[in-house]
């Protein structure tokens, strides 16, 4: 039997900025600072629509949904989520398994981590025994530890129905 599968990781930043919401894993989570970017700057489910983006060999987000590109002015980060599905099952893949951690100072996650892991699988119309978060911390040490913004990296699992 041979197994045709496919790894990808993805990796993003996001500097915090005064006035906006912090969405993260499409969960709006309480704290006083958002993130800066062209959409909702969800830096988690960035990392994690790069890493299944790059499983599939289609570049990066900033190529299938460009800053530059006023209609993402913005947008919610899990629409884009459930646009990345799409491609997957596009492309004749089906996604096996998401694991995702994001490294930040503060706010603690914990708390939001189920609802998180629920927002994206349903973006990603999988169960969400198949999407992983989790956070950590740099014991104060960088541009996270500073709490000048937060980073998250993810890794997918992706599966051809057959070749």
């Amino acid at each position: 039997m041979t197994l045709n599968l496919r790894v990808g990781i993805g990796y993003d930043v996001h500097a915090f900025e005064e006035g906006r919401p912090l969405v993260l894993g499409g969960v709006t989570v309480p704290f006083e600072r958002g993130l800066a970017g062209h959409s909702d700057a969800d830096v988690l489910v960035h990392a994690v629509m790069d890493a299944i983006v790059g499983a599939l060999r289609e570049g990066d987000i900033g190529r299938l949904f460009p800053d530059t590109d006023p209609a993402y002015a913005g947008i919610s980060s899990i629409a884009l989520l459930e646009r990345v599905a799409a491609l997957v099952d596009e492309r004749g893949f089906r996604l096996v398994d998401v694991d995702a951690v994001v490294i930040c100072e503060q706010p603690k996650l914990a708390p939001y981590r189920d609802a998180m892991r629920a927002a994206m699988a349903e973006a990603l119309g999988v169960g969400p025994e198949r999407v992983g978060v989790k956070a950590t911390t740099t014991e104060r040490l960088g541009f996270t530890g500073r709490g000048e913004g937060i980073a998250a990296q993810a890794v997918a699992l992706l599966e051809h129905g057959g070749d």
